[in-house]
């Protein structure tokens, strides 16, 4: 069960600070005009940010030798 909850804390830590980050990307840039896709919606941007940070945990991820 600890093998778990350590495999999936990285993952979820990532995507929490990458929508974190993505919404506070929206509020202090953001697109007043709303020609940006990604920035011009707060629920995009989080969702665009998360997802990379999702994929950001599996790039520094050690590899284990069986």
């Amino acid at each position: 069960m600890k093998d778990k909850k350590k495999k999936w804390l990285r993952p979820l830590i990532f995507t929490v600070v990458g929508g974190v980050i993505g919404y506070v990307y929206y509020r202090l840039v953001g697109c007043p005009t709303g020609g940006c896709i990604i920035t011009s919606n707060p629920y995009i941007s989080t969702a665009y940010m998360a997802l990379l940070g999702f994929l950001l945990s599996g790039a520094f991820e050690k590899e284990s030798v069986d």
